[in-house]
């Protein structure tokens, strides 16, 4: 089974592959996807995860997406203006949905209900879990530790790929769900021991409410919290929410309009535009750009990308090509070879780029962060495992050489 199939990693997976360290961690592995929502989302009496009838918030009757109307998820969107006639323009994401009084917008977790609009899916977690960080992926941030991770149901767009398309592609009433105020959730975080909150699975531009309130929150708990995005957010919306982070990996599904336009129904600039404001922020930054067989996988493009990044990001901002399983509206296609990926990390090798993975294949040497001076091995990885760590005080041992990265906690 994939572990980095697209750049939201599947929920059903979470665990997968690091059952040692997690026990080492004190957290545990969780279970399937059919039964996560009920394993993840309640907590012992010693603070580990497991399954039992009080729910996650504190109070005895948290209400349910089941058995409750939706006005306890339901909060005044923030990046919105009113029109006339009782009508909104949402600025959330380049889409500028224009939304009639009861209606939604194309992500369908937004309403406007008598000219006001609002979210219907703040605190409303569809999936919970514990992940090792290097899944979203991140791999010079906080290198072998854990992250609580969060989703909603919903997305901005519609990747033909898509591995959690029966959450990215639901309205909010059609999934089970849980009510978990935002420092509840910085409280699981801190109780299993997650330095971080991430905001995944499916895309946080959409619940980027509950993203705000509940970084905040995990920050006043001494918990930080990363995001795995699309990128496909307006400039505001994007340095005020993701502004509260503290590492963002982006998901750069190609380095071609078209391809954004027929296999994710989106726009590219947007998403360039997203990555070059995160760097002028000073973000924490990785790009994970998804191969996908006869779509994106020309040479051409993969030296147009490299070159851009480079130019545009820096060459230090680590850059993930993962390998494409066959999923949602992409079944005919055969998995990504791996000499594909082998020739994309070449091509951004030679074009100067310091750090490129190679994703969704355990046990490749390119999992593998060398020191781009000297050449030595500093971190050795095997699919989500770290096993072996030589980066000292942000640096590489032998050489001296700089390891851009956020190391230790």
């Amino acid at each position: 089974m994939s572990l980095e199939q697209t750049g939201h990693e599947n929920p059903a997976l979470a665990g997968a592959d690091f059952p040692e360290r997690a026990r080492l961690a004190g957290a545990p592995v969780l279970p399937d996807r059919r039964s996560f929502l009920r394993c993840a989302l309640c907590v012992g009496a010693a603070g580990t995860l497991g399954t039992l009838e009080q729910p996650l918030d504190a109070t005895p009757a948290a209400p349910t997406a089941q058995n409750r109307d939706d006005s306890h998820f339901t909060v005044e969107a923030r990046f919105y203006e009113k029109l006339p006639n009782r009508r909104i323009r949402c600025k959330l994401c380049p889409r500028e949905c224009t939304v009639g009084d009861r209606e939604r917008g194309y992500c369908g977790v937004r309403e406007n209900r008598g000219g006001t609009y609002y979210t219907l899916v703040h605190s409303r977690v569809c999936a919970a879990h514990i992940d090792p960080i290097e899944k979203k992926p991140f791999f010079h941030y906080l290198p072998g530790t854990l992250a609580f991770s969060v989703a909603t149901a919903g997305c901005n767009v519609n990747c033909k790929f898509c591995q959690n398309w029966d959450i990215s592609q639901a309205r909010p009433e059609q999934l089970p769900a849980e009510y978990v105020a935002p420092q509840r959730v910085a409280e699981l975080a801190k109780q299993n021991r997650c330095p971080s909150i991430a905001y995944t699975y499916s895309e946080p531009v959409i619940f980027i409410e509950y993203l705000m309130d509940t970084a905040d929150a995990g920050h006043a708990a001494g918990i930080r919290s990363v995001v795995v995005s699309n990128g496909y957010i307006q400039d505001k919306a994007l340095r005020e929410a993701y502004g509260r982070t503290d590492a963002v990996k982006i998901d750069l599904k190609s380095f071609s309009e078209s391809y954004y336009r027929q296999v994710v129904s989106g726009e590219l600039k947007p998403v360039l535009d997203s990555i070059v404001t995160l760097r002028r922020m000073g973000k924490w930054l990785e790009i994970v750009y998804l191969v996908v067989p006869t779509l994106n996988d020309g040479d051409a493009e993969f030296r147009d990308l490299a070159r851009w990044v480079k130019t545009n990001a820096g060459a230090d901002v680590p850059l993930h090509f993962t390998r494409f399983h066959p999923e949602y509206l992409l079944k005919n296609l055969p998995i990504t070879p791996v000499p594909t990926l082998e020739r994309a990390k070449q091509i951004a090798d030679a074009e100067g780029l310091h750090y490129v993975y190679i994703g969704n294949v355990p046990g490749h040497p390119a999992e593998n962060t060398l020191c781009p001076k000297c050449g030595h091995m500093l971190v050795q990885r095997m699919g989500l495992e770290i096993t072996q760590m030589l980066i000292d005080k942000g640096e590489c041992p032998f050489c001296h050489q700089p390891i851009p990265g956020i190391w230790h906690a």
